[in-house]
């Protein structure tokens, strides 16, 4: 018997039709970083989804590194967001917005007037960053994060979340994973702190106060995060000395606060490492214990291997990304065991419609 397709009870208020869930993807359809009609139209034709997770949306003016994603700190991108919510919930499906804070990760070509990169250490990341200005430029280096900075951000942390639920979204995903701000913390090569966020002991503090400040504002049944243990994308470490008991103590931490769900990130099926499965392992065990709910999966799913880790109890739920993304209908292809369209992935990134909402369905 099938458990991929049958519902789940995420929390009180959200019943998803199944336990597929759409993992979030960064789309840069987002002009003058304002949610549009045009993203209202995608997220809406993948509400068959039991989940579907957004795109990384920054709580901050400075989390803006990339060209044309989204934020949820103003007022009109919370009205921008409403038409989203809108149109996933009108076809019965449930989303939750993913708070990314690229830190970082940008360029200043891509921030609003006024706005900085900020990060936990003064230390640029590598390799170039594409800008609608100024084509590829290197990566700015980032400001050194001060205490002040810090209860800021973790204050637009909760102030986004407040946002998105305002804009009727079931939930909020924190994400600690892919090397932003919040991996920026976790990680020894890219956090050289020596104060209370630095350290073997503290680098899981920043982490740990989001959730809870977020938890603490809209509700720990509405929360989850994202984590990428083992991360090597944007010049994560992957992995370091303790590496193992640190996520494993995090994600009992996380657990403890009662986050709806633990959000695992699997990069091996592009080419990344493989996260050690003991440690995943462990975290999902400890998350669990410590009183968390779900454990998501994600990372180059077919449907054999979803069912079997379904089944076994590895999971509750898996996310998929790219198969999404050219496959609007992919719950009702998968079900039926029909091929995959293939995405194009030249525009994964550009604007407009094309290679967006123009991926046919096969059943309307």
């Amino acid at each position: 018997m099938s458990r991929l397709f049958e519902p789940c009870r995420l929390n009180e208020n959200v019943l998803m039709a199944n336990r597929i869930v759409m993992a979030p993807m960064t789309r840069s359809r987002a002009t003058g970083n304002l949610p549009n009609e045009l993203m209202a139209e995608y997220y809406g034709q993948r509400a068959g989804a039991g989940l579907i997770i957004t795109e990384g949306t920054s709580p901050s003016p400075n989390g803006l590194g990339y060209a044309r994603i989204p934020g949820t700190f103003s007022a009109e991108q919370t009205a921008g967001w409403r038409l989203i919510a809108d149109a996933v919930h009108g076809r019965g499906g449930r989303l939750f917005m993913q708070l990314m804070h690229t830190g970082r990760v940008g360029s200043i070509l891509n921030l609003p007037p006024g706005a900085e990169l900020v990060a936990p250490s003064a230390i640029a990341l590598s390799g170039m960053m594409w800008t609608d200005s100024h084509g590829e430029q290197p990566h700015d280096l980032p400001r050194e994060m001060t205490g002040d900075d810090i209860r800021c951000v973790i204050g637009e942390y909760v102030q986004a979340s407040r946002n998105a639920i305002d804009a009727g979204f079931d939930g909020v995903e924190v994400h600690g994973a892919n090397g932003y701000l919040i991996t920026q913390f976790l990680d020894p090569g890219s956090n050289r702190r020596i104060d209370a966020y630095g350290g073997s002991s503290g680098r899981n503090r920043f982490a740990l106060e989001v959730a809870a400040e977020v938890a603490a504002a809209i509700g720990a049944g509405r929360v989850g995060i994202r984590l990428s243990p083992y991360g090597v994308f944007n010049d994560m470490s992957g992995t370091y000395d303790g590496i193992a008991d640190q996520y494993t103590d995090l994600a009992a931490a996380l657990g403890r606060l009662g986050l709806v769900y633990l959000h695992l990130v699997d990069h091996s099926a592009m080419g990344a490492p493989s996260p050690d499965p003991s440690t995943v392992t462990a975290m999902c065990r400890e998350f669990r214990a410590a009183g968390g709910r779900a454990v998501i999966l994600s990372g180059g799913y077919d449907r054999e291997r979803a069912e079997s880790d379904l089944q076994g109890g590895a999971a509750d739920l898996i996310a998929y990304g790219r198969p999404f993304i050219s496959n609007p209908d992919l719950v009702e292809r998968l079900k039926a065991g029909i091929a995959l369209a293939e995405a194009d992935q030249s525009t994964f990134y550009t604007p407009g419609a094309v290679g967006y909402t123009d991926y046919p369905a096969l059943r309307v």
